[in-house]
């Protein structure tokens, strides 16, 4: 069975369909599925039109990881040793 090649156009559409599908279950996958996409695209401006997309996925993973942001840690570090509560 022969593979079709994707077009670039193609290729985006992919990632917009992972951005908009992707589920908590399936963050990882989807993501490492549109990062392989992205890394094929010829030109840094065709991979520029996926950013927000990727990006989108990327908040996407750290929302579902629990985790807080590097931000958020070190407000919350500061907070402590100043003896004062965190802001929000």
């Amino acid at each position: 069975m022969k593979l079709p090649m994707l077009s670039t156009a193609d290729k985006l559409a992919e990632i917009r369909r992972l951005y908009f599908r992707t589920t908590k279950q399936t963050i990882q996958e989807d993501l490492a599925k549109a990062l392989d996409l992205l890394k094929s695209m010829p030109s840094e401006d065709e991979r520029e039109r996926a950013t927000v997309y990727m990006e989108g996925l990327a908040q996407m993973r750290r929302d579902w990881s629990g985790k807080k942001s590097q931000k958020s840690e070190v407000r919350s570090q500061r907070s402590k040793v100043k003896g004062r509560k965190r802001e929000p």
